[in-house]
């Protein structure tokens, strides 16, 4: 569990133009605004939120990313308002 908030919670920065998401033709490249670390939201894993439809989805999308199989999760939303997780090294900061 991460102790302190993201440095970035309640930011907006962008998710990487390479990022695939298999529900969304043009996920990479739009803002996404940071609630906090999935753990301190959630206070646990991703991989133990067992029926939750937005790890499930980080799930998939991560093993077919080769993404790390950490907790270095952050949960926000996209410029739908729809709620999504990511990896830290899925994001980047706007100028």
């Amino acid at each position: 569990m991460h102790k302190e908030k993201h440095e970035l919670a309640g930011k907006t920065v962008r998710i990487k133009d390479h990022v695939i998401h298999f529900q969304f033709e043009k996920f990479g490249g739009q803002l996404y605004n940071i609630e906090d670390w999935w753990d301190r939201v959630s206070e646990k894993s991703w991989k133990l939120c067992q029926g939750n439809p937005a790890c499930l989805v980080y799930a998939l999308r991560s093993a077919k990313s080769g993404l790390p199989l950490d907790d270095e999760v952050i949960y926000g939303y996209t410029e739908d308002k729809l709620g999504h997780l990511l990896h830290i090294l899925e994001i980047e900061e706007i100028e």
